[in-house]
C-alpha cells in the first residue's frame, strides 16, 4: 500500500519548483505513477509511507508537444497512448508505435509518460534506446532566485546508471526533444510472449531512411537496451551500413557485433542470442516499415518464380 501526508497538485512549473525545492526528504515526485504505484506494493516494497507526493499531471507547461526546425519536442506529460493516437507524433517518430504497444496495455499507455520511464533510468526501459536513436536532449528546469531557469544535455549523458540520472536536488524534467524522422521506417524488438505487460530482457530499436535513387541506406539509427547500466547507440554499426544495399549477408553479419557488447550481471549468454536476433529484425522490420523489400525477398521471389 502506498499512502503519505501530503498529496500536492500544482497548476503551474514554479509553483512545482516551489514545492519539490521545499519537500521533505523522501518525498517523490509522480506523473502517471505507473512506476511507483506497483513498487508499493506486497511481494516487492511492501507498505511505502512518504511525507508528500507532487503530483505533475496537472502543469500546463509540461502538457502537449511541437514540431519545429526538424524536431520534436515532448512535454514531460505526453504518455504512450499519444504515439499510437497521434498522427503527426506517428509520423515524425515511426518507431514509437511499435514501442508503446509492446509497452503495456490500454489503461497503462494512457498514464505512463515518456519522460518519466526515461528519468526512472532502469536499464531495460523501453523508451530509452529509442529517444537515444533519435539524439534526445532532457530539458530540466529549477529554481534560481526564485525563477525558473532551465538547462539540457544528451540523454546519453543524462543516465550513469541502473537508477541513476544527472538530475539534481529540487530539478524537474520538464521536456525530452528528439530528432523528427519524418520518412524514415521504424521498429522496435523487445523479448517476451505478448504484446504487452512485458518487463524487457533486451529491446532493440531501428529507424531506416532510404535514398530514393539507389535503395541504399541514407541514414540508420540503432540502439539497444537491456544488455548493460544503460542503454546504447550502435554507431559504429549504423557507419558500416550507411551508403550501402542492404543483403541478407550484410544485416547478418552487422547483427554479430552488438551482441559482444552485452555487460549484464545475468543471462549473458541469453542475452548475447536475443541481441544477435533482435538487431536483424529490427532492421528488417525498419525497412518493410518504409515501404522497401525484406533484404533478399527479390532473389528468393526470381528463384520461385
Amino acid at each position: 500500500m502506498l499512502t503519505c501526508d501530503q498529496y500536492h497538485m500544482p497548476t503551474t512549473l514554479k509553483e512545482a519548483l516551489e514545492l519539490w525545492q521545499n519537500a521533505p526528504e523522501g518525498s517523490r515526485l509522480v506523473a502517471g505513477a505507473t512506476d511507483i504505484l506497483p513498487w508499493a506494493r506486497e511481494g516487492r516494497a511492501g507498505d511505502v509511507h512518504l511525507p508528500a507526493m507532487i503530483d505533475l499531471s496537472r502543469v500546463e507547461e509540461l502538457n502537449g508537444y511541437r514540431i519545429e526546425n526538424c524536431r520534436v519536442r515532448l512535454g514531460a506529460n505526453v504518455v504512450y497512448q499519444d504515439f499510437l493516437t497521434d498522427e503527426n507524433l506517428r509520423e515524425h517518430l515511426p518507431c514509437m508505435p511499435y514501442c508503446s504497444i509492446w509497452f503495456a496495455d490500454d489503461q497503462i499507455r494512457e498514464q505512463a509518460t515518456l519522460a518519466g520511464n526515461v528519468v526512472n533510468a532502469s536499464p531495460a526501459a523501453d523508451g530509452t534506446p529509442p529517444v537515444i536513436a533519435m539524439n534526445g536532449i532532457i530539458e530540466i528546469a529549477r529554481l534560481e532566485q526564485g525563477e525558473v531557469a532551465l538547462r539540457s544535455m544528451p540523454v546519453s549523458e543524462f543516465l550513469i546508471g541502473p537508477g541513476k540520472t544527472e538530475l539534481q536536488p529540487g530539478e524537474i524534467v520538464t521536456a525530452i526533444a528528439v530528432d523528427s524522422m519524418a520518412g524514415y521506417g521504424g521498429s522496435f524488438q523487445k523479448v517476451g510472449q505478448r504484446r504487452s505487460l512485458v518487463i524487457s530482457a533486451v529491446c532493440a530499436v531501428a529507424l531506416i531512411k532510404l535514398d530514393e535513387a539507389s535503395g541504399a541506406v541514407a541514414d540508420i539509427r540503432l540502439a539497444l537496451g537491456g544488455i548493460g547500466p544503460v542503454p546504447v547507440r550502435l554507431t559504429d554499426i549504423e557507419e558500416k551500413l550507411k551508403g550501402q544495399n542492404l543483403t541478407p549477408e550484410l544485416v547478418a553479419e552487422a547483427s554479430i557485433k552488438p551482441a559482444e557488447r552485452v555487460a549484464s550481471r545475468t543471462r549473458r549468454e541469453y542475452r548475447r542470442d536475443v541481441v544477435r536476433g533482435f538487431v536483424q529484425a529490427a532492421i528488417e522490420d525498419a525497412l518493410v516499415d518504409c515501404g522497401a523489400p525484406m533484404p533478399g525477398s527479390q532473389e528468393r521471389e526470381k528463384v520461385n518464380g
